[in-house]
């Protein structure tokens, strides 16, 4: 029996300290389920409101007059011509990295804010889908205005831009929304070449892309408007 009891006692030892050393594994457990918690992927809730904000964007630029598909009377998955009666009318154009991109850097301001800055505590972290949703769609409310719709025409590589038929503005939005997941989900360093790749392609085929486009409305420049002028798209 003296030989047994050491063995015993060696026995619950040895559980006690697998029991301690799980412990901190179950510790390091919270953080790990709080950073899933964080993530910028939309619950159920924020989802809905996308679905929602997407359908009265699309409500509002009816109500604007503007043609729920290309005045054509077609729609195209793609148009290539940029200096025609069909750019912004249909699916997707030479515009739509552009779009893409918003995306990518709406994920990025969004992680900077509730993933790295925690503002407000992190808690709209969930839904910066429908925040950057609400952002692009005033964005292609307001691109339809007369106002900006003039602007282009005057300063821009779009001089025949009319505005866009509502099947584009709605494309435009899912384009954002495709950027914005891509973004979630790809490492940041992956996710600027992608940007930087996709404002390249654009400026090789049509001298035009999101950069651009944002210099030329703002403060347009004479050489960049007579370097696109010069060009053609593929």
């Amino acid at each position: 029996m003296s030989h047994v009891r050491p063995v015993i006692a060696q026995g619950i030892s040895g559980l006690a300290g697998r029991r301690n050393r799980g412990a901190p594994l179950a510790k390091q457990a919270a953080p790990r389920e709080a950073w899933r918690v964080n993530k910028l992927l939309p619950h159920t809730r924020a989802l809905a409101a996308t679905f929602l904000i997407v359908l009265a964007a699309a409500a509002v630029l009816y109500a604007m007059g503007r043609p729920p598909i290309c005045t054509c009377g077609y729609v195209e998955f793609w148009h290539g011509q940029v200096q025609s009666s069909g750019n912004s009318q249909h699916i997707t154009d030479w515009y739509s990295p552009s779009h893409f991109t918003h995306g990518l850097i709406m994920a990025g301001v969004a992680w900077l804010l509730w993933r790295k800055w925690k503002l407000f505590g992190g808690h709209p972290s969930r839904w910066a889908l429908p925040i950057a949703v609400l952002v692009e769609a005033a964005w292609e409310i307001s691109e339809n205005t007369p106002a900006v719709i003039d602007r282009y025409r005057a300063a821009t590589a779009s001089y025949g831009y009319t505005g866009d038929s509502i099947v584009n503005s709605m494309a435009d939005i899912g384009w954002m929304m495709l950027g914005f997941l891509v973004a979630v989900k790809l490492p940041w360093r992956w996710t600027l070449m992608l940007g930087i790749f996709l404002e390249l392609l654009a400026l090789w085929a049509i001298r035009d892309n999101l950069t651009l486009n944002v210099i030329m409305l703002l403060y347009p420049i004479d050489a960049i408007r007579e370097w696109q002028a010069a060009g053609g798209a593929l």
